[in-house]
C-alpha cells in the first residue's frame, strides 16, 4: 500500500510538472525556467498541500463555508503563487492566473485518481474533519454498531443483479459473493415513487400519498412532494416525532427527514434547517481541491452526457427522449456536485459517530430517466456510485463506533416508449378530447429531480446571513415561492379575466405511468355515475385506449372498480366480470388498489398505463424513458442489501412501511 502511494505521488508530480510547463506557454504572466523548475514547483506544491494545508484548513474552514469553497480555492492558489515566486527564474503574475493553475492541477489529480481508483482524500477526513468534530465536542463514541443507510434512488433489484453479474457494481458484488451481505427484493405500494416510499421508510407511514403529485380539493391546489413547502407539510402529516433518524441521526439529500436533528439537502427541512450550513458541509470544504476538482468533473460529465445523447440519435436507439443542454447541467449536478457533497458529509457523520445516517444518491435515477434503465451511461453512473460506496465503507474504519452498512433503493424503474411517442398525444390531450372541447384547464407535468434538489440547496444557503446567502437571495429573487427557491416550473394554472386564479375544471397529473384526473370544482370523491353524466365519453375513451391498462374509479352502486378494455374487477365485492385488468400487474395489485382507494386524497380517476410483459415496458405519461410511480415491471421491486447477520422476515415484504419496521429492528441499541 505504501509503495503504491509513493508511486502515485511520483506519477502525479510528473504529470503536474507537465501541466505547469504547458500552462507556462499559455499564460503570458507565468514563466518557468525549464522542466527542472516545473518538476520542483510540482513537488513543492504537493509538499505544501500535504504539510501546510491541513493547518490552514482548520483556520480557513469558516471562510471556505461562507464562500462555498471559493475562499479555499483562492488560498490554495496563493500557495501556488508562493511556490512559483520561490523558484529562481520563475514568475507568476496575478491571483486569477494562480486560480486557473490550481484548477488545472486539480483536474490532473482527478484524472489520475479516477484511472488508478485511488481516494487521496481519506487522510484529509482523518486529519481535518475528525479533529474539527472533536474540537466541537460532537463525537459520539460507542460500541453499539451504527446504521448507515445508502439509498440508490430508482435502482431495481433485478437491474442490480445483472450489474453485479456484468461487473458494473464490483464493491457490492464482493460483499454478496463473500457472504458478508444478503440481497433482498421487496415490493412497493402502488405509488412507486420517492415521496411515498421515503415517507414509509423514514416515518413508518405513507398513508394518503396516492402519487408523486395530486390535487387537494379542500386547499384548491396541487401537492408536489419534492417542493420544499409541500414536503414540509407531508412530514408534518406523517411524523410523530419518532422517525427512523430522530435519535441524533442525519438526513442527507432526502425528500423527508425521518425527524433527523442533522439534515442537509432535505426537502422537508430546507425551509427550517436545524443547524448552521458550515457544520454540515465542513467535510467537503476541508479538502484542498474540492471545489476545483468538482468543477472539472462536472464539466466532464456535461461532455459525457452530450456525447451519449448524440449517440442515441445517431444510432436511432429506441425508446429515447430529447435531452437538452439544461438537462446536461442538471445531470452534472446530480452525478458530481451533489454526490461529492453527500459523500463528504456522510463521512463527516461517520467520524462524528452518529447512530443512524440515511442518504439518497439521486444520480442513477436521474440518468436512467433520460437514458434508459440499463443503457451504458446509466450503468456507468451506477459503477461510479459503487465506487463512492466503497469510499464510505473505507471511512468506517476510522469512525468512533462500528457501522453496519445497508444499501437499499426506494423503488425501481420500468422502461418504455412514452405515451406521447407511442400514440401522438399526451394523457392531457386524450382527456381534453374526450371532454369535447378545451375544458381541461390545468395540467401539471414532471419536475426534474436534480433541479428540485438544487433548488433545495439554494434555499438552504439563502437562509444564512452570510455573503453567500445574500448573493443567492439576490440571484434568485424572482424564483422564490412559499419562501423556497423554485427553479423548476410549478405547473400551469388557468387565469380568469380579472387576473385572478380560476379553479380548474379538470386537473390532469402524471407520476410516471400513473395518471390522476380530478374535478376540483366538485367536492369530495366524484363517483362514476356523476362522471358519466358530465363527461359521457371520458371513461370509455380511457378504458378502450391501448396505452391504458386500467382505470380505478368509485361507483355509488358497486364501490371501487378497476375498469379495463375487456373486463372489470369489482374491488369491494371481490369479483371479476370478463378479463381481470389487474392480472398483468401481479398478485398484489388488488391489495394496492384497495389501499389507495381508501385514501382521502385518492384522485377521482386513477389511471395506470398498459404494461407489455414481453419487453417489460410501460408507457409513461411523462416524457421519461425510464419511469416509476405506478404498477408494471421492475419499478415496483426495489432492493435491500444488508449485512448477513441482520434478520430479514420470512416471506414477501410488501410496502415501504414494512421496510421501516425492519430498519428499526437494526438500529443501534444503547
Amino acid at each position: 500500500m505504501r509503495a503504491s502511494r509513493i508511486l502515485r505521488a511520483i506519477l502525479v508530480t510528473v504529470l503536474d510538472a507537465a501541466v505547469l510547463l504547458v500552462l507556462s506557454e499559455i499564460f503570458s504572466g507565468f514563466v518557468l525556467d525549464g522542466a527542472g523548475s516545473a518538476l520542483l514547483a510540482a513537488a513543492l506544491v504537493g509538499v505544501l498541500n500535504a504539510l501546510v494545508w491541513p493547518v490552514l484548513a482548520r483556520f480557513a474552514l469558516p471562510l471556505n463555508v461562507l464562500t462555498l469553497g471559493l475562499g479555499g480555492l483562492v488560498l490554495n492558489a496563493l500557495l501556488v503563487l508562493f511556490v512559483i515566486d520561490l523558484l529562481p527564474g520563475s514568475e507568476l503574475e496575478g491571483v486569477l492566473t494562480a486560480v486557473a493553475i490550481t484548477i488545472a492541477l486539480a483536474a490532473t489529480t482527478a484524472v489520475v485518481n479516477y484511472c488508478l481508483a485511488i481516494d487521496d482524500d481519506e487522510w484529509w477526513y482523518r486529519a481535518v474533519v475528525r479533529r474539527q468534530a472533536r474540537r466541537r465536542g460532537g463525537v459520539t463514541e460507542s460500541d453499539a454498531p451504527g446504521l448507515l443507510m445508502l439509498e440508490i434512488d430508482g435502482l431495481a433489484h433485478d437491474v442490480l443483479l445483472r450489474a453485479i453479474r456484468d461487473g458494473n457494481a464490483p464493491t457490492m458484488a464482493r460483499w454478496l459473493r463473500s457472504g458478508s451481505h444478503e440481497l433482498r427484493r421487496w415490493e412497493t405500494d402502488w405509488s412507486s415513487q420517492t415521496g411515498a416510499c421515503q415517507a414509509g421508510i423514514l416515518h413508518g407511514s405513507n398513508h394518503d400519498m396516492p402519487a408523486f403529485r395530486w390535487w387537494e380539493k379542500e386547499h384548491g391546489r396541487a401537492i408536489v412532494t419534492n417542493h420544499p413547502r409541500d414536503a414540509q407539510e407531508l412530514e408534518r402529516r406523517h411524523s410523530d416525532g419518532n422517525g427512523l433518524l430522530h435519535a441524533d441521526g442525519a438526513s442527507r439529500a432526502n425528500i423527508l427527514s425521518g425527524d433527523a436533528p442533522h439534515s442537509m439537502l432535505t426537502m422537508s427541512t430546507a425551509l427550517t434547517r436545524r443547524r448552521p450550513l458550515g457544520r454540515d458541509y465542513s467535510a467537503y470544504f476541508a479538502r484542498p481541491y474540492a471545489v476545483a476538482r468538482t468543477f472539472v468533473l462536472a464539466i466532464a460529465e456535461i461532455g459525457r452526457e452530450r456525447r451519449a445523447a448524440r449517440a442515441q440519435v445517431r444510432d436511432d436507439v429506441r425508446p429515447r427522449i430529447v435531452r437538452g443542454r439544461t438537462y446536461a447541467l442538471m445531470r452534472a449536478w446530480a452525478t458530481v456536485v451533489q454526490r461529492d457533497l453527500q459523500v463528504a458529509t456522510v463521512i463527516g457523520d461517520l467520524l462524528a459517530g452518529r447512530p443512524a445516517v440515511y442518504t439518497t444518491f439521486l444520480a442513477y435515477d436521474e440518468v436512467a430517466h433520460h437514458s434508459g434503465i440499463e443503457r451504458p451511461d446509466a450503468l456507468a453512473v451506477l459503477h461510479d456510485l459503487d465506487r463512492q460506496i466503497s469510499r464510505i465503507a473505507t471511512a468506517c474504519a476510522d469512525a468512533p463506533r462500528p457501522y453496519r452498512l445497508v444499501v437499499l433503493s426506494d423503488h425501481g424503474q420500468s422502461q418504455g416508449e412514452t405515451f406521447r411517442d407511442r400514440y401522438g398525444k399526451t394523457l392531457e390531450d386524450l382527456v381534453r378530447e374526450s371532454c369535447e372541447g378545451g375544458q381541461v384547464l390545468a395540467a401539471i407535468g414532471g419536475d426534474d429531480d436534480a433541479l428540485s434538489y438544487l433548488s433545495a440547496g439554494l434555499t438552504e444557503v439563502a437562509r444564512d446571513d452570510t455573503v453567500a446567502g445574500r448573493a443567492v437571495r439576490t440571484a434568485t429573487r424572482g424564483q422564490v415561492a412559499d419562501g423556497a427557491v423554485m427553479l423548476e416550473e410549478r405547473g400551469r394554472r388557468q387565469t380568469s379575466a380579472d387576473g385572478g386564479e380560476e379553479l380548474p375544471e379538470l386537473s390532469v397529473m402524471a407520476s410516471g405511468c400513473l395518471g390522476l384526473v380530478s374535478f376540483p370544482r366538485l367536492p369530495g370523491r366524484v363517483p362514476l355515475e356523476r362522471i358519466q353524466e358530465l363527461y359521457p365519453h371520458l371513461i370509455p375513451a380511457l378504458r378502450d385506449h391501448p396505452g391504458v391498462g386500467f382505470v380505478m374509479v368509485r361507483s355509488e352502486a358497486d364501490g371501487a372498480l378497476a375498469i379495463g378494455a375487456h373486463g372489470v374487477n369489482f374491488l369491494d365485492a371481490e369479483r371479476v366480470e370478463g378479463e381481470d385488468p389487474l392480472t398483468p400487474f401481479g398478485p398484489n395489485a388488488t391489495r394496492h388498489l384497495r389501499r389507495t382507494d381508501s385514501f382521502p386524497h385518492c384522485a377521482d380517476l386513477m389511471i395506470n398505463s398498459a404494461y407489455w410483459p414481453r419487453f417489460e415496458e410501460v408507457a409513461a405519461f411523462e416524457e421519461l424513458v425510464g419511469s416509476h410511480g405506478g404498477l408494471g415491471g421492475t419499478q415496483s421491486f426495489p432492493l435491500v442489501l444488508h449485512p448477513a447477520d441482520l434478520e430479514w422476515p420470512e416471506g414477501e415484504v410488501v410496502g415501504a412501511e414494512a421496510i421501516n419496521r425492519i430498519l428499526r429492528g437494526w438500529l443501534p441499541q444503547g
